[in-house]
């Protein structure tokens, strides 16, 4: 039986040298609960990938961002399901962000990404795109 696939967004939030790194909640599955991501979230049927990226962080932030390029598409099968992660380099809006779907932040330079647990898809985007 083949895997569900989910188109998936990344914001990639850039301040100065610094990302912004977002630790998910609890989830079903063991292997990307409470590790780290770039946000984002599930594609919905006919959006765009920008129109995704913003709707999802307004949802989990209550934020407003700039979208810039994009820096990868890459596909991930993860044990259970298969994700196709969209990244693009962002810029954050006016204001603070809150966090209404993780449960910590942190602003890393990319030499410190690698000191934190990520979701596999995101830790091949940083090895290989960052």
């Amino acid at each position: 039986m083949s895997k569900p696939k989910a188109n998936v967004v990344a914001a990639v939030i850039k301040d100065g040298d610094r990302y912004l790194c977002m630790q998910r909640t609890r989830s079903q599955y063991p292997y990307i609960s409470e590790r780290w991501e770039f946000p984002g979230g599930k594609m919905e049927e006919g959006e765009t990938e920008h129109e995704a990226l913003l709707r999802e962080i307004k949802e989990e932030m209550d934020w407003d961002i700039y979208v810039g390029r994009k820096l990868a598409t890459l596909e991930y099968e993860y044990p259970d399901f298969i994700t196709v992660l969209h990244a693009y380099l962002c810029k954050g809006g006016e204001g603070e962000f809150k966090m209404l779907d993780h449960l910590d932040y942190k602003w890393l330079t990319l030499e410190e990404l690698p000191t934190l647990s990520w979701t596999d898809a995101d830790r091949m985007l940083i090895e290989q795109f960052l």
